[in-house]
């Protein structure tokens, strides 16, 4: 059955039934299991793990996030997952991108029209509780995440949990 004749309470059963065997595993991994998309597996999580607002808080949740210090980025795709720490550099829009270069590891080019929403994802992952915010693409999937980072003792960093939250709080 294709994605086009499955109704969406279908849909939403599989996701369900995949995060209650393995709630606090890989997103994607999850929505890979019930044949769904990420988000839809994020719209399936106890009630404010996933706050999402429209992409049109793009500038403003950039900024913030380009101010916390050293973050994780990850780009997850079905061939690879990359994880790269690093300062969130200023972004620039130029020639249909929006462009991030600067002193930091992390630097490229998105195609930011392609994003439709973004989320501020707060849950247990893999025994541990994870902050990251999400930048979703109309494909149900994430573009690149951002991450709160962790101590040497993998504690999430105080001041970056206050401002995931700070910031989740402002706009959700």
């Amino acid at each position: 059955m294709d994605t086009l004749t499955q109704t969406s309470s279908e849909r939403r059963e599989r996701a369900v039934a995949a995060l209650a065997e393995k709630p606090d595993g890989v997103i994607e991994q999850i929505a890979a299991k019930a044949e769904v998309t990420p988000a839809e597996v994020l719209s399936v999580l106890p009630e404010g793990a996933a706050v999402v607002v429209p992409a049109q808080q793009w500038e403003r949740i950039w900024t913030d996030l380009s101010s916390w210090g050293e973050i994780l980025m990850i780009v997850h795709t079905e061939d690879i997952v990359l994880e790269v720490e690093g300062r969130l550099p200023d972004g620039s829009e130029g020639h249909g991108w929006f462009n991030i270069h600067g002193d930091s590891p992390i630097g490229g080019h998105i195609r930011k029209e392609r994003c439709v929403s973004i989320a501020f994802v707060d849950r247990g992952f893999h025994g541990r509780r994870s902050c990251s915010v999400w930048f979703m693409n109309a494909d149900g999937k994430a573009m690149f995440k951002v991450f709160v980072r962790r101590d040497m003792e993998r504690n999430l960093l105080d001041e970056q949990v206050k401002r995931f939250e700070t910031l989740r709080a402002a706009l959700g």
